[in-house]
């Protein structure tokens, strides 16, 4: 990534601490962004936190208040480590599923196929830009009655039958970490449609507090259960933590979303650049670009070279054309210290793809400010191998 906050962006932070006595943390331009975030999403609520990761950590804490029993949670093989251990922490068993090579995403037969009734909700991520939903899954799941936890991390702006990724399902969490689609340095929004809901993550976002639900009705309702000797101001509904964001990212936010439609344009014109230029016979190029919102230039090897791959590494080492092994999350999570202990041994070895992508497979940087020559450059290095 290179200059994903300008200096108008600097200045807009800069004009807010201007002010005789600004509010610092979460406040009215919290709930400002807030509000335009939704109406750009097309969702009702959303709730702005510290992180992507702690979006994620809330979505799994909800869904164990709904599911105090536990249960099983399908997850894919590639994705960023906080969606798994968002679900050991809150005690579900990950349900581990291949992904397609054409969007980096859960192979909805396969989702379909380990749904049991231990099923709690498909964890779905909508991998570097890429729409991971298709109509199958979709009918499936409402039919089943299993919750859909959209990953839109990094895809935002992504569609799916007309409608942006971050609608399809009960939850929807977006990252705002610098090198994503629009940034508040670090930050991220959790969504949904589901008024009971908002009020839960507004609440689970501070400590658990229910001060910070902003419904009345909701609060009187949560008092018919609470010892009446509490403090008011300090009733905690959930064992949850802080994971607010502040004014200072909101202002960020707030500037970033109004040029977001015209980046996620000049990403998905860099991609198609990168393309129609990449060496078709040596790299995979068969993506489904349906809906894409293009994070990452995805490198994929189509033939298991390992002398071919360590060349190509060793030569964009050598131009400074910085990569990533592996595509999301480093490659295939089951490979992973923090998982071993939770599966049977080489349980990894089952998911193809994503270890043909663990070893065979990197991303390179896209982002709006990249000029097509750079492009050009990075693909005649790479076809040079």
């Amino acid at each position: 990534m290179r200059n994903n906050i300008s200096r108008e962006d600097l200045d807009s932070i800069i004009n807010f601490l201007k002010q005789d006595d600004p509010i610092l943390t979460n406040g009215p331009k919290v709930k400002d962004f807030e509000r335009k975030w939704s109406e750009w999403l097309g969702v009702k609520y959303s709730v702005f936190v510290n992180s992507g990761a702690s979006a994620n950590f809330i979505s799994i804490g909800l869904l164990k208040e709904k599911f105090p029993e536990g249960g099983e949670v399908i997850v894919p093989s590639l994705t960023w480590i906080s969606d798994i251990a968002s679900v050991i922490n809150f005690g579900f068993t990950p349900v581990f599923v291949d992904i397609n090579l054409s969007n980096l995403a859960m192979n909805s037969e396969e989702v379909i196929n380990k749904i049991t009734s231990q099923t709690r909700a498909v964890f779905l991520t909508h991998a570097q830009g890429f729409n991971g939903l298709t109509k199958k899954l979709l009918i499936e799941l409402e039919k089943k009655e299993i919750l859909l936890i959209e990953d839109v991390c990094e895809s935002h702006g992504s569609v799916f039958e007309g409608k942006k990724n971050g609608n399809h399902g009960w939850l929807s969490n977006f990252s705002f970490y610098y090198a994503h689609h629009m940034s508040t340095i670090e930050g991220g929004m959790i969504c949904t449609n589901d008024e009971e809901t908002y009020q839960q993550l507004r609440i689970y976002r501070s400590h658990g507090m229910l001060r910070e639900s902003n419904s009345t009705s909701f609060k009187e309702k949560s008092m018919e259960f609470i010892d009446k000797e509490l403090n008011k101001e300090f009733i905690f509904m959930y064992p949850s933590f802080n994971m607010r964001n502040n004014e200072i990212g909101a202002v960020l936010g707030l500037n970033q979303l109004t040029r977001l439609d015209t980046n996620i344009k000049k990403r998905n014109e860099n991609h198609q650049i990168f393309i129609n230029l990449i060496n078709k016979e040596n790299f995979f190029t068969d993506f489904n670009i349906d809906g894409l919102s293009n994070y990452a230039f995805n490198l994929i090897c189509r033939e298991k070279d390992d002398e071919f791959f360590a060349r190509l590494s060793k030569e964009l080492e050598n131009q400074k054309i910085e990569y990533r092994r592996g595509s999301a999350g480093g490659g295939n999570q089951l490979r992973q210290p923090y998982i071993k202990k939770y599966l049977k041994n080489n349980e990894h070895l089952k998911y193809l793809n994503t270890e043909h992508i663990h070893f065979y497979g990197m991303y390179l940087g896209n982002f709006p400010d990249l000029k097509r020559e750079e492009i050009e450059f990075i693909c005649k290095i790479i076809n040079s191998v």
